[in-house]
This record gives structure tokens, C-alpha cells and sequence, in this order.
């Protein structure tokens, strides 16, 4: 699922809410998700997950073409981690 599908679930789902509302609701909470991650915050969505940032080091990587070493610099990225319920409900579908 991707960004237009979820907004057209949402609105798809409660049908008072017009198309421009349900994009206006995603982009805020997606918003408030980013911005929080951008001050080094944690975000916790009961019964979803946990967004939070891990650091990975400077370390010494290598160009792919060419084989020539390259110093990638240290960086902190975003790093998801399932809640046990949405764990549940997963190992509980039938691979399609």
C-alpha cells in the first residue's frame, strides 16, 4: 500500500470525509511522524510499532563499479519495530 492508496482507504472508510480531507489527515500525521523522527525522538503507536533511529558508524565502504574504497560517514537512519499485536496478526495470515 502505497501513500494514495492508504488516503483512498481512509476516505473510502469514512465516507463524511471528503478526498481532500483524507489526504490533508495522512500528509498530517505523516508529517508529525517525520518531524518528530528529525528532532531524534522516539514514536510509539500502541498495538503498531515503534519508530525510532539507530546510528550506524562511519566506516569504510566500496563503489560497486569501480571496486575504489569510499569512506561513507556516520548517519542516523530510521529503523521500524512491529508492536507484539501487529506481530499476532501477521504470523496468524495465510501466505496468498
Amino acid at each position: 500500500m502505497n501513500r494514495s492508496d492508504l488516503i483512498a482507504r481512509l476516505a473510502e472508510l469514512q465516507p463524511q470525509l471528503q478526498l481532500k480531507d483524507a489526504e490533508f489527515g495522512v500528509k498530517v500525521i505523516i508529517d508529525a511522524l517525520t518531524n518528530t523522527l528529525s528532532n531524534g525522538r522516539r514514536v510509539e503507536v500502541r498495538g503498531f510499532g515503534s519508530f525510532d533511529l539507530n546510528y550506524r558508524p562511519p566506516r569504510t565502504g566500496r563503489n560497486p563499479k569501480t571496486g575504489a574504497s569510499v569512506k561513507v560517514s556516520a548517519k542516523y537512519v530510521p529503523h521500524f519495530k512491529a508492536g507484539k499485536e501487529l506481530r499476532a496478526r501477521v504470523s496468524e495470515r495465510k501466505p496468498e
